[in-house]
């Protein structure tokens, strides 16, 4: 079954035609600057080299339309006719308390994901688009929603309510729903299948490390805790986000700078996090690179974003009374092995003994890099939210 994965961003969408159940990706790309000059398809055809078609696309039921006419043409195509996609499944970043898993798109599920537009204003609109668009080109095929914030549904109501009044959850569910789901339980998942472990009966601390990271506790299957909250910008230092911060001192800030709310957002979204602190990037790779050239502040942002990952690390272990497997994955996670060191380093009191040189020079390969006699395995999996999308999509039409 042909499986055509949809990631919809407000002026972008990327795409994967995937064969299931053999996971066989045949096609990929991105549909970049949506509703905007300079509007273009970067597709990429059984791994091969990539192809630029430039075209103005208005909205995305046209940046749809023009994949589905590359995948179809006889140079480029992967398939003859666009027919043969059965099934589309779509990332949909907030399901509210409504999902705790994957679900096959309906007029039900549509109106729950425009009701929770609030929660993810930036997010939900555009992978609504989305299905819409798929009902407009496709409109027998079947749909699946893959949230992620439903793998996080686990957690009990200690890990995921503020210390706010209990009447604003009830009035507008205020609480943690956590973000990355489809790449948390991806990798543990696979790091179990790899390392020959029960999942069911593990205790397992994913870390999802990008320029936006987060960090899951999940035991026995299910995740019991998460760094990110009612949004994406709580739990760890990202590249411009704050991660952690008192809210005492963003009234002070506010007060003192006299922002206002979209003002406010911007600072904690986009002006803060590693770029904030080091004054020079998002990008850790450039932050090593100057840090070795003697910048104190990249320095203090590379200690600051590495010193946070370690303290939810240990009390996440303390939160699942141990811990048996650490899974590093994302762009950082899976490809710099000085953070991953900084990182696992000295956490020996935890059973783990990291071993530096299996970890030099790694990129991007599912790597043990504890030592053999390591209680705890710190393992790199590289993560795949697309695979798992096409999963739980043939899982739930045609497995």
């Amino acid at each position: 079954m042909k499986v055509f994965v949809l990631n919809c961003g407000s002026s972008s969408l990327k795409y994967q035609l995937i064969e299931m159940p053999e996971k066989k990706v045949l096609a990929k790309g991105l549909v970049e600057k949506i509703g905007l000059e300079g509007s273009a398809v970067i597709h990429t055809k059984d791994e091969g080299e990539k192809i630029v078609f430039e075209k103005k696309i208005a909205n995305h039921t046209e940046g749809i339309k023009t994949v589905f006419e590359i995948l179809t043409n006889g140079k480029t195509g992967s398939i003859t006719d666009v027919h043969e996609i059965k099934a589309v499944g779509h990332r949909v970043v907030h399901g509210g308390e409504d999902f705790s898993g994957s679900m096959r798109i309906n007029d039900k599920v549509i109106e729950a994901l425009v009701k929770n537009i609030d929660l993810a204003p930036l997010h939900n609109p555009p992978n609504l688009e989305g299905i819409y668009a798929i009902n407009k080109l496709l409109p027998e095929v079947e749909q699946v929603g893959v949230f992620d914030t439903a793998f996080h549904q686990s957690m009990p109501e200690h890990a995921y309510l503020y210390g706010l009044p209990y009447s604003l959850y009830e009035k507008y569910k205020i609480r943690r729903y956590g973000f990355h789901g489809t790449s948390h339980k991806y990798v543990s998942k696979r790091a179990c299948e790899f390392l020959d472990a029960d999942y069911e009966n593990s205790k397992i601390i994913t870390c999802h490390l990008g320029n936006g990271s987060s960090i899951a506790a999940i035991k026995n299957g299910e995740s019991v805790d998460t760094s990110m909250g009612l949004t994406p910008n709580e739990g760890l230092i990202m590249g411009s986000r704050t991660g952690d911060i008192d809210a005492g001192a963003m009234l002070y800030i506010q007060s003192k700078e006299k922002l206002d709310l979209n003002q406010t957002n911007t600072l904690i979204n986009k002006k803060s996090g590693v770029l904030g602190i080091s004054g020079i990037s998002p990008d850790m790779r450039e932050l090593e690179q100057a840090a070795e050239k003697g910048s104190h502040r990249a320095q203090l942002a590379l200690d600051m974003f590495h010193y946070r990952i370690r303290k939810y690390i240990g009390a996440y272990a303390a939160a699942m009374g141990g811990v048996d497997i650490i899974v590093l994955t994302g762009g950082i996670g899976e490809n710099a092995d000085l953070s991953r060191a900084a990182i696992c380093e000295g956490f020996e009191y935890l059973g783990l003994e990291f071993d530096n040189e299996k970890n030099k020079g790694v990129r991007g390969k599912e790597t043990i890099i504890s030592k053999d006699n390591s209680k705890v395995t710190a393992v790199i999996i590289p993560t795949d939210e697309e695979i798992a999308i096409a999963t739980d999509t043939f899982g739930i039409v045609g497995g």
